[in-house]
């Protein structure tokens, strides 16, 4: 199979940089699929999880959260506000941080922005959890 070279850094480094066969995450459009030969293409990236194919016939899985994916002449960079791969998991503070936010979720009278947090919140535990159950 055909492979592209593909970096994913986040703000504490990089976290794979080598070739790739297939390249699954989630946009803000919904999910997208990048393979070799794949036409220039920028976006925002949305919450959920990502598929590394690697020519082995590897598949790794991560929780991907935030930030932007590009492809321009045949490379890809993902740059992720959060970029977690599935062994790298905390499945007990994932659990932790799902119940917190369901409990300020409860709490009565919460601001708009109090509420978002809660929120986001919610959906990023939801995805560490999704990811981590995945590579049992």
């Amino acid at each position: 199979m055909k492979t592209y070279p593909l970096t994913v850094v986040t703000p504490d480094g990089c976290r794979y940089d080598g070739p790739a066969v297939r390249l699954v995450c989630r946009t803000i459009g919904g999910d997208v699929a990048i393979l070799a030969g794949h036409c220039d293409f920028c976006t925002a990236l949305g919450m959920g999880e990502a598929h590394v194919v690697t020519p082995e016939g590897d598949i790794r899985s991560a929780a991907c959260i935030g930030g932007l994916l590009t492809v321009l002449g045949g490379r890809v960079r993902l740059i992720a506000t959060t970029w977690e791969w599935a062994e790298d998991i905390d499945t007990d503070r994932a659990k932790r941080s799902l119940q917190q936010a369901e409990a300020r979720l409860k709490e009565p009278g919460l601001d708009a922005q109090t509420l978002q947090l809660a929120s986001a919140q919610l959906r990023r535990a939801l995805v560490r959890q999704s990811v981590a159950a995945a590579r049992r």
